[in-house]
C-alpha cells in the first residue's frame, strides 16, 4: 500500500475512499454525494485527483491480492491502523469522519463493511460517533456502529 504525507489531502482522501469502496462497489448515489458535497474540494483536491486516489487504492488492493471490499475483516488491522495513523490532526480527522459518514449513508443503506470500517475509524482515532452524524437519515442509535463491531467479533 502506498504512503502519503502525514495529514495530506491524499491521506485523508484515501480514508474516504476506503469507506466509499467498503461495500464492494460505488453506486450512482455515492458518486452524486461526492459531487454534491464537493468532497474532493473539501479535502483540497481536484475532482480528478480524488478519482485517482480511489483508483490507486483499488490497484493497491489488487496488487496485494486483497478483496475490493476493505471491511475490517478484509483489510489487515495493522495496515488500517497505519493508514489511519497518517491523519493525526484533530480538525482533519473530524472533517474526514463527516465525509466518510456522508458517503456511507449516500445510498440510504449502511452495509456491514461500511459499519465495520466506520467503527474501526472511530476506535483507532479514539472518537465516539456523534448522535447527529449517525442518526441523520437512518435512525441508528449512536452506539450502533460500535455494537456492530463487537457483535461481528463474537460471531
Amino acid at each position: 500500500m502506498r504512503t502519503y504525507p502525514r495529514n495530506s489531502p491524499q491521506a485523508a482522501a484515501r480514508i474516504v475512499a476506503l469507506v466509499l469502496t467498503s461495500d464492494g462497489h460505488v453506486c450512482s448515489s455515492e458518486e452524486r454525494a461526492l459531487d454534491r458535497l464537493d468532497i474532493a474540494g473539501q479535502l483540497g483536491l481536484a475532482p480528478t485527483q480524488f478519482a485517482q486516489i480511489v483508483q490507486a487504492l483499488c490497484e493497491d488492493h489488487s496488487i496485494a491480492h486483497a478483496p475490493l471490499a476493505p471491511t475490517i475483516g478484509q483489510i489487515d488491522t495493522a495496515m488500517l491502523a497505519t493508514l489511519l495513523g497518517e491523519i493525526d490532526d484533530p480538525v482533519l480527522r473530524g472533517k474526514v469522519i463527516r465525509l466518510c459518514v456522508a458517503v456511507a449513508v449516500a445510498d440510504d443503506h449502511l452495509a456491514d463493511g461500511e459499519i465495520a470500517l466506520l467503527a474501526a475509524v472511530f476506535s483507532v482515532w479514539g472518537l465516539a460517533p456523534a448522535p447527529a452524524a449517525v442518526t441523520v437519515r437512518h435512525g441508528i442509535p449512536p452506539r450502533a456502529l460500535l455494537d456492530h463491531e463487537r457483535a461481528a467479533s463474537i460471531t
